[in-house]
């Protein structure tokens, strides 16, 4: 795949809302209904063209770096239209957002990975009365990018990419990825590899895609810790992605707005389909857009299909939870909490972040999102 420019990236972001449909914006309860258009437009909640401030207050959050530049665009345009509220984010990867969720030290959570039992039966020591839930925030894609000496366009499939990051793959000329690339001038160079240093919901999404298409060559479990032989870290996704563009043939795994800002190159990936699929964000969203739900109640966890060979589905995706307790929350932050997650929910706040390389959920998963913001308490 050829190096993405600004435009092209953004174009395909917009071309990608097209698969969402108009959401109507659900206002919840408030002493304050101070409402402000966001962007200095006039506009009603239910248009999606307002943020419905709520009670000041602060939030402090924390968790997953790939919706890091996801969260600046919200946390800035929230607190712009609401005077007197903070919305404090930190990264830290989503292990370490589960933990402090859990731990009581911030209201809501960021993970690219569903809560897992033992940690959903951890949060009820700080959610009284109820526990942590996955409200499914905003969709994204895994690029592998790659730093390769003459190389502009990359193919890859799941058992190559599996052997490349455990190691069993070593050079870039290796027959199995000269297959997937003919006519590419590959390098008798060693492969650089890198991943995270940190518990990441990234790692366990493309460890979830090595299981599920890479044809047995990934022998260790999905999780959010890496498991894989060699290589070297990074923490977060922006310290991987720096590594990449400094680092000569090298490859690691991000999501595309980290692609997109730090101008990496990313390989498209043979699925099975008659041609190979590339990771943009409308071939990510006809992935997400076929998730499953996979949570019972309240929690709205989804399955995804990391083994998809649908034309034009792109397999390495990620949907971004907000962690939140669905009963127990602190009253004095819930009413914020509500206000500023129904806005990241909203028609408004996911066309923000599309715009950044983000896939904007489908409307009927961002309908059940508001419904259940409305019910927490």
């Amino acid at each position: 795949m050829k190096l993405q420019r600004n435009g092209r990236s953004k174009a395909l972001a917009i071309g990608a809302m097209a698969l969402v449909s108009s959401l109507s914006l659900a206002a919840c309860g408030s002493d304050n209904n101070n409402t402000t258009a966001a962007g200095g437009s006039s506009g009603s909640a239910a248009a999606g063209g307002a943020i419905n401030c709520g009670k000041p207050g602060s939030l402090i959050s924390a968790g997953s770096t790939a919706q890091g530049a996801a969260m600046d665009v919200w946390k800035t345009s929230f607190a712009a239209a609401c005077s007197g509220t903070t919305i404090n984010y930190q990264g830290g990867g989503s292990g370490a957002g589960i933990q402090q969720f859990n731990q009581g030290k911030i209201q809501f959570a960021g993970s690219d990975s569903a809560l897992k039992p033992a940690e959903v039966e951890a949060s009820k020591a700080v959610c009284t009365g109820g526990q942590g839930i996955d409200l499914p925030m905003v969709g994204g894609l895994i690029s592998l990018v790659f730093n390769v000496d003459g190389v502009d366009n990359l193919v890859l499939d799941g058992p190559t990419s599996a052997k490349i990051f455990d190691s069993q793959i070593t050079k870039w000329n290796d027959p199995a990825i000269a297959a997937l690339n003919p006519g590419a001038k590959l390098p008798d160079a060693d492969i650089q590899t890198f991943h995270r240093s940190d518990d990441a919901g990234t790692t366990e999404n493309l460890t979830k895609y090595f299981a599920a298409a890479g044809g047995g060559a990934w022998s260790y479990p999905a999780g959010k810790a890496w498991a894989g032989k060699g290589g070297q870290s990074a923490n977060g996704s922006a310290g991987v992605s720096a590594q990449v563009k400094q680092v000569k043939n090298s490859i690691s795994y991000v999501e595309l707005a980290y692609a997109q800002t730090n101008s990496l190159k990313s390989a498209a990936i043979n699925t099975g389909a008659s041609k190979p699929v590339e990771a943009t964000a409308e071939n990510a969203a006809a992935t997400i857009a076929k998730a499953q739900a996979a949570g019972t109640g309240s929690d709205l966890a989804l399955k995804l299909d990391y083994a998809t060979k649908e034309e034009g589905s792109y397999p390495l995706v990620l949907i971004t939870y907000e962690i939140v307790c669905d009963k127990g929350n602190k009253a004095e932050t819930l009413d914020t909490l509500k206000s500023f997650l129904t806005y990241t929910a909203s028609e408004t706040g996911q066309k923000a972040v599309g715009e950044k390389g983000y896939v904007p959920l489908p409307k009927a998963v961002t309908d059940k999102v508001n419904g259940v913001i409305a019910t927490l308490a």
